[in-house]
């Protein structure tokens, strides 16, 4: 009798699992907009700009930082954008999100604009789904978007149950 033949395998498909993609709790930083305002509810141009210059922005250095307010204030957005061009020579990356799986997402597909292309170039691809952590269904589109490009194939799943997305058609 003949082994069984493993054609999952004999096909070489490239996985890849965005979870592991994240960094971890400890990169992540979250700065609350509201330390900044007066009484933190109201901003106050001068007091907000000054608070900022003292403020001590290496605490960021190499982090993901997530630029929020936890409160109802009415914050201009020019003040989110002022944060965010202090920490962009500093942080790893920065963005605003309401919500940490949003952050996360923002993480995520900042990683895939910047991803190398090249090791996927002509590779059957499975994106590996069904994982315990969660991923933004917008971080998969943005991550299809950028291997069809490249790719011979992309899938979704795991290996051994994979779902075709994308098959590159080969004109003769």
């Amino acid at each position: 009798m003949q082994d069984p033949i493993n054609t999952v395998i004999n096909k070489s498909i490239e996985t890849i699992d965005l979870a592991t993609w994240l960094p971890s709790e400890s990169e992540i930083e979250v700065i609350d907009i509201k330390q900044f305002l007066f009484k933190e509810l109201i901003l106050k141009e001068a007091d907000f700009r000054t608070a900022l210059k003292v403020f001590d922005w290496e605490l960021y250095r190499d982090k993901y930082v997530c630029i929020m307010c936890s409160n109802d204030a009415i914050v201009p957005i020019w003040a989110y954008m002022l944060i965010g061009s202090l920490l962009a020579p500093i942080a790893s990356f920065s963005s605003f999100s309401k919500h940490s799986s949003d952050f996360k997402s923002s993480i995520l597909i900042h990683l895939i604009q910047r991803m190398d292309l090249l090791p996927y170039k002509s590779k059957r691809i499975v994106i590996k789904g069904c994982g315990d952590k969660e991923i933004g269904n917008e971080v998969y589109v943005a991550l299809t978007n950028k291997l069809t490009a490249v790719a011979r194939a992309v899938m979704y799943g795991e290996p051994c149950s994979m779902v075709p997305i994308f098959k590159q058609s080969i004109d003769y």
